[in-house]
């Protein structure tokens, strides 16, 4: 397994790593800067029996931030348990507000609605589990600062309401691979199903974007035969929308540098 350019950080990782030491690769410094990007990129490699945990820009790994649409993730698992969506084929109309991606603009279904980020989908869903419901599965998961604020139909895409970390991202997708979430083993085995973005024969890419405006996310892992390897990016956006490659960019040449992504084509 390669290893690269490494400078040790002395920090936990969660109750599983008490004393395991983050590695700052300061070669995946050069990728962010290569791409005009700042921002962190965390990554639990968990591979062959092993546990290391690899970081750029460590400091920003442990500050909260908005998750966006990140928060689909754990917000599926909310609405399929409360029995608000009954399976991945049931179709949610289209309300005729015509939105700014054209492809929000159809009847959506759960496999639509994370592939595309449809946000007006969760919206709905957030009406439906209404704030009581949306404060104790938060708190039930342990999920970032667990805050919802005031705004039932926007506390995950606005700044000084729900906020995660990069770290924190990644030990709710553990818990996920795992199965270990207070939701049915079903459910949980759904959602990682519609976290599906890329495949080979030996390997299973899951992850699922996220962007505030300012903020854009990536976060999921890599599946191999000999374990997973964890991932949480966010960065900085001033571009806007012209940023928003660079996420996938940035964490596929980290990847590669450690042998979790296939070389590219």
């Amino acid at each position: 397994m390669a290893t690269g350019a490494l400078a040790l950080v002395l920090l936990p990782f969660g109750a599983a790593a008490e004393s395991e030491a983050w590695q700052e690769r300061d070669d995946w410094g050069e990728i962010f800067r290569a791409h005009e990007a700042s921002g962190t990129l965390l990554v639990v490699d968990r591979r062959d029996a092993t546990s290391t945990t690899l970081v750029h820009d460590a400091e920003r790994a442990r500050q909260r931030f908005v998750p966006a649409s990140t928060f689909k993730i754990p917000h599926t698992l909310f609405v399929l348990d409360a029995d608000v969506v009954e399976d991945e084929f049931e179709v949610f109309p289209w309300d005729g507000v015509e939105r700014d991606f054209p492809q929000w603009n159809a009847d959506q279904d759960l496999r639509s609605g994370m592939r595309l980020s449809v946000v007006w989908l969760y919206q709905h869903f957030a009406r439906e589990l209404g704030e009581a419901r949306e404060r104790e599965y938060l708190e039930a998961i342990d999920y970032g600062n667990a805050d919802i604020g005031d705004r039932l139909e926007h506390f995950w895409l606005e700044e000084d309401m729900l906020e995660i970390s990069a770290e924190e991202q990644i030990e709710f997708l553990e818990r996920l691979y795992r199965n270990e979430l207070p939701f049915d083993e079903a459910d949980q085995r759904l959602v990682k199903d519609l976290m599906i973005v890329g495949a080979e024969p030996d390997w299973i890419l899951r992850g699922k974007t996220g962007w505030s405006g300012r903020l854009g996310w990536w976060v999921g892992w890599v599946e191999h035969p000999t374990g997973p390897v964890f991932f949480a990016l966010n960065m900085e956006t001033p571009n806007r929308m012209a940023d928003l490659a660079k996420r996938q960019g940035i964490v596929d040449e980290a990847l590669r540098t450690i042998e979790a992504l296939p070389p590219e084509a």
